[in-house]
């Protein structure tokens, strides 16, 4: 059992009703600096983004005492059959979620849908260089380093790179004999 399990972490379905709560926990102190996010952005600025259900794709939120403290997501990367194998992922978590076991819970799921339930053989992120324990549980996951792309976001007045992470699915479905 996972610490954050202990810790009463209800895991589920991101739900459109969930897109204040969500825009409001990725634009943050202490989480949009790991996204793309910008600071002082309205809530607003990302509610039609977060409103909208992808059904090629797969959104969690994770809560604590029932207040989203995390979201984590798989979305396709374009709209194209020869890339339909393939999905992003996308995590944030607020401040006190962080180093909690929470983001691990997130991301099994989601590769748990990834690999038994959607056909996608490669999962696809980018992480800031910095960013040292996101590094390491991407890692431990399965992912590798692919790439490294240099002055890739602008982060508290300077660029920072970013790391180009995949995981392939580790038993591909077969036909059964």
């Amino acid at each position: 059992m996972d610490k954050a399990e202990t810790a009463d972490i209800l895991i589920r379905a991101a739900e459109p009703s969930d897109a204040a709560a969500i825009s409001a926990l990725i634009g943050q102190v202490g989480t949009f600096e790991g996204t793309l996010q910008l600071p002082d952005m309205p809530v607003a600025s990302r509610l039609d983004f977060q409103q909208r259900v992808d059904t090629q794709g797969c959104k969690l939120v994770a809560l604590a005492r029932g207040e989203i403290i995390g979201v984590a997501g798989l979305h396709l990367q374009q709209p194209s059959l020869r890339r339909s194998h393939v999905r992003g992922l996308a995590i944030g978590l607020a401040p006190q979620g962080q180093g909690q076991g929470i983001g691990r819970m997130l991301m099994t799921r989601l590769l748990e849908w990834a690999d038994n339930w959607s056909g996608v053989l490669r999962v696809e992120l980018s992480v800031h260089v910095d960013n040292d324990r996101a590094i390491a549980l991407y890692r431990s996951l399965g992912f590798v380093e692919e790439g490294r792309h240099k002055a890739y976001a602008l982060k508290n007045g300077r660029y920072v790179d970013s790391i180009s992470m995949a995981r392939l699915h580790p038993n591909p479905p077969r036909i059964a004999d």
